[in-house]
């Protein structure tokens, strides 16, 4: 897919910087008209995707390295699936759970590997959402303090993408599938947004094309491979799935400059 930047842009004459591990998360809920999705705005002060509409998620951070609870698939078996090194994929699990329960309030952890959290609208667990946040405190000890562990068997792998090296700020992102558990619920927005919703995929794609929601790439590309997926199919789907490394590139034509998505290596 080759998207056309405005006339008279011209890249940065500066050398790529290194890009960033990143996980994000599309949460799913099936309704009875169908699946939904949930999107965040970015507030238009950010310096990254300032305005877009996107999945939960962000780049790994320190404390996703401490030791934590943990059911489900092992950070070898994610680092197969993931392509990467069992620490790395260990970090970007922990950092795609905690940066979930930040940016939505849904927690893909419980008291063991046959539940999930509950009651987790509270003034409490709002706080504990700002303090993990700011990294005042890590998942591994939010987990540890209520005898919780991480539910990795809730996650599926579905897509990889790299910022385009022309970006001052890139990053290494994996794109992962979740369910909504039962009994849980978005809570409060993050700081970052400024306004969420659940929305079907194909209801995403339409406003974006007619100027409504602004997605990025990798979310219009996610959004399309979910579009008649059911929440309770996706993560049994997304083990069959092949990942393909996506890194867009500049190509220049004529006068103009075109962003190309070209998709790299396989799993």
């Amino acid at each position: 897919m080759r998207t056309r930047l405005p006339d008279g842009w011209e890249p940065k004459d500066a050398p790529p910087v290194a890009p960033r591990d990143a996980a994000t998360v599309a949460l799913l809920r099936d309704t009875p008209s169908g699946s939904q999705t949930y999107l965040l705005r970015r507030q238009p002060t950010m310096a990254f995707a300032a305005g877009m509409s996107v999945f939960p998620g962000g780049s790994t951070q320190a404390g996703d390295d401490e030791p934590i609870g943990w059911v489900g698939p092992s950070p070898d078996a994610w680092a197969e699936r993931l392509r990467c090194t069992p620490e790395v994929a260990r970090a970007l699990v922990v950092a795609a759970v905690r940066e979930t329960f930040e940016e939505s309030g849904i927690l893909l952890a419980g008291p063991d590997e046959h539940a999930t959290a509950t009651e987790l609208d509270t003034d409490e667990i709002t706080q504990v959402r700002l303090d993990l946040d700011a990294a005042r405190r890590s998942l591994a000890d939010v987990l540890d303090e209520r005898g919780w562990v991480l539910r990795t068997d809730l996650l599926g792998a579905w897509a990889h993408w790299i910022t385009p090296t022309f970006e001052p700020r890139r990053f290494d992102t994996r794109f992962f599938v979740a369910a909504v558990p039962e009994g849980q619920r978005v809570g409060s927005l993050p700081g970052e947004a400024d306004r969420a919703a659940w929305i079907a995929p194909q209801d995403a794609l339409d406003s974006a094309a007619s100027g409504g929601v602004a997605l990025m790439p990798p979310t219009i590309a996610v959004c399309q491979d979910l579009v008649g997926l059911k929440a309770t199919d996706v993560v049994r789907l997304s083990a069959e799935r092949v990942i393909e490394t996506v890194e867009p590139y500049l190509e220049r034509t004529g006068d103009a400059w075109y962003i190309v998505n070209t998709v790299g290596e396989s799993s």
